[in-house]
């Protein structure tokens, strides 16, 4: 399909510098249920034959996320399976304007048939490995699941929350790190006498679900999201947003362009046995922001109030991530 772009002015000019001063942020990745397991090596996915997703309903702002799912049984037996829901991986070294991963930990609501229910918490950790190139040594772009390493050095889970909850300072992990003699870490670290080492960390949620035979299943969850940002929108990044001349012409006259963003990850939404039946996501802005973001499918965007856009889809299979911005008027 191609890209649909939205764009959308508010009504009202107002001028804000929220995020003057700050330092330029990553776009924080939020993610879609699916069934499966937290092994040794990470987080595995299933896809599950017997169960379908009958609908989402998503919600997406910059202070809220929030998913109601509705999920058919097919078989004539109960299914329990294992519902996992990934947070995002945040760096150990955090930026002072970084989003607020301690209000997001803490942020985290379940309910299953309109009962709240307590998902366990896992930690991982994710390090880059070190490779020579043109006789350099440096990280490559993919991180690898870590945490084994770490629990090998003594590094326990509050440890490794350290960039979540801020109860432990990610300097006293490297040090751990620094002392600890697994010869696996020589993958990931040069240099044992500097303690500014990259790691990231990642909170799971599970929970163990049981869906009723030939019955439908009700999941809402809710959470803050982690939101990235900079203090001005780059026009290389214009096309991972569709924004496009329209767009462009509300931008303030100064020619600053303050901005917010965050990415959804949908794709894991194809885990289940047919395509979404019912699908529906709302996005909110506030009333002095623009908002922009690219829609790959056959759903048209809908204006329902004055700062909401919506968009339905019927038998929907997603195949990419949704991305959007807010931008500062």
């Amino acid at each position: 399909m191609m890209k649909n772009p939205y764009y959308l002015l508010p009504k009202a000019v107002f001028i804000t510098c929220g995020l003057a001063a700050t330092a330029l942020l990553p776009i924080i990745v939020q993610a879609n249920d699916s069934t499966g397991y937290v092994g040794t090596g990470g987080v595995e996915y299933i896809k599950n034959k017997n169960i379908s997703m009958h609908s989402e309903d998503l919600y997406i702002s910059k202070d809220e996320i929030r998913v109601n799912y509705e999920f058919k049984n097919l078989s004539n037996k109960d299914i329990t399976e294992t519902i996992l829901f990934p947070m995002p991986a945040v760096p150990s070294f955090l930026d002072s304007d970084y989003a607020d991963t301690d209000s997001t930990y803490d942020s985290f609501k379940v309910w299953v048939n309109g009962r709240a229910i307590q998902p366990k918490l896992h930690v991982r950790t994710f390090m880059s490995p070190l490779v020579i190139e043109n006789g350099y040594s440096t990280h490559t772009d993919e991180a690898v699941d870590t945490t084994d390493i770490f629990k090998s050095c003594g590094i326990t889970d509050t440890d490794m929350l350290a960039p979540w909850t801020y109860q432990v300072y990610a300097e006293d992990v490297n040090r751990k790190l620094l002392a600890c003699d697994n010869p696996q870490l020589t993958r990931f670290i040069k240099d044992r006498t500097d303690s500014y080492i990259f790691w990231d960390s990642q909170i799971i949620y599970s929970w163990q679900q049981t869906f009723k035979a030939n019955s439908t299943t009700t999941v809402k969850h809710t959470y803050a999201p982690l939101v990235g940002g900079s203090v001005h929108l780059g026009e290389e990044e214009f096309g991972n947003f569709c924004v496009d001349d329209y767009t462009r012409r509300g931008f303030h006259k100064s020619g600053a362009r303050p901005y917010q963003a965050l990415s959804y990850i949908l794709t894991t939404g194809a885990n289940w046995a047919k395509p979404i039946k019912d699908f529906t996501l709302t996005v909110e802005r506030d009333k002095n922001e623009l908002v922009s973001f690219c829609w790959q499918g056959k759903g048209k965007v809908k204006k329902i109030a004055p700062n909401t856009f919506q968009i339905k889809e019927s038998d929907f299979v997603p195949t990419h991530d949704f991305d959007v911005i807010f931008v500062h008027k």
